[in-house]
């Protein structure tokens, strides 16, 4: 809607590959198969990776100081990740109450800061006691993004296929060129917090993380992708340029539509926890590289050396993540 495309066959389908594809690539390709192998006793994120790297090059000098800034920007973006994610997630789950009262605007951002403002203020309790707290939370908001795609997929069954032809994906570039590279943009937000996954290996392991994402989330977001295709394809032009702009909550009956935007909420809170978490992560290796100076960090597990709590980050993030919110 944004970018002025039609609601039609080949912008949804176009659409719907492109976002497959890209999770295929980024994430299960770059992240989960690739990246993840390269450890740093047992710490990922882009320092871990620089410090390999800088171990296996040894004397040759003249790599050095390039692959350094390379480390040190990708970490720079890692920190845009961190702020992005938790803005964008709570405040969209939040604009979902619009969905059930329209009424209710005035109240989406001094929610979605609250919010913001209780996730923070809960990071020194540790990763452990938040993921003891989360976990069966996000089973059951998995669970309940696949049983809604998979009822809107029923009506059209040929939509699986069709998001897995990468054709799709090239026709919607063939005809639309430059809105169709705008429109990755949007795209995008479907694997933003992907580098949680790499940061994040020293709080919970790289075999965990991807079974979890191949086995589970994967499948249960590309349903839900489908199914809003889907439900898209089935409602008339003036009906989708409505439901377009949030057609995640519509995929719910309105019965179901406050308990969905609770759940969601509640999800995007944990989404917003790996990449506050990896944050840590990388700003512990920075010191240890000598990039920043020593702040002080908290230990929170007896067992788990990776699970820690920096304050001085966490609260730099909550201030950049309202402004975010704010802003948008």
């Amino acid at each position: 809607a944004q970018h002025e495309l039609r609601v039609d066959q080949l912008h949804v389908y176009g659409v719907l590959s492109l976002i497959f594809w890209s999770m295929m690539i980024i994430v299960t390709l770059k992240y989960v198969t690739i990246i993840m192998r390269a450890d740093n006793k047992g710490e990922g994120g882009s320092l871990a990776l620089l410090a390999l790297i800088n171990r296996q090059i040894g004397d040759k000098k003249r790599w050095t100081s390039g692959i350094v800034l390379l480390g040190v920007f990708a970490t720079a973006l890692f920190y845009g990740d961190s702020m992005i994610t938790p803005a964008i997630s709570v405040l969209s789950a939040v604009e979902g109450l619009t969905t059930v009262e329209s009424g209710f605007e005035p109240f989406v951002i001094p929610i979605a800061v609250a919010i913001l403002i209780g996730l923070f203020a809960i990071q020194s309790h540790g990763t452990a006691k938040v993921g003891a707290l989360f976990g069966p939370i996000m089973l059951v908001y998995f669970a309940t993004l696949s049983v809604l795609g998979i009822i809107h997929i029923v009506d059209r069954p040929e939509i699986v296929l069709q998001t897995l032809n990468p054709m799709n994906a090239i026709q919607f570039f063939i005809t639309d060129k430059w809105l169709a590279f705008l429109a990755l943009g949007s795209v995008v937000l479907a694997v933003t917090g992907a580098e949680a996954l790499y940061a994040d290996m020293g709080h919970f392991g790289r075999k965990p993380i991807g079974v979890s994402w191949l086995f589970f989330v994967m499948p249960a977001l590309m349903l839900n992708y489908m199914g809003q295709g889907a439900m898209i394809l089935s409602l008339s032009p003036a009906e989708a340029l409505d439901v377009v702009k949030n057609p995640f909550f519509f995929l719910a009956s309105e019965s179901f539509r406050l308990p969905l935007v609770i759940l969601a909420t509640m999800a995007t809170i944990i989404a917003s926890q790996a990449v506050i978490s990896g944050a840590f992560s990388v700003t512990q290796q920075a010191i240890q590289l000598g990039f920043i100076p020593r702040l002080r960090i908290t230990h929170t597990s007896e067992s788990a050396a990776g699970q820690i709590y920096i304050p001085v980050i966490n609260w730099a993030l909550m201030v950049m993540v309202i402004l975010l919110v704010l802003m948008f």
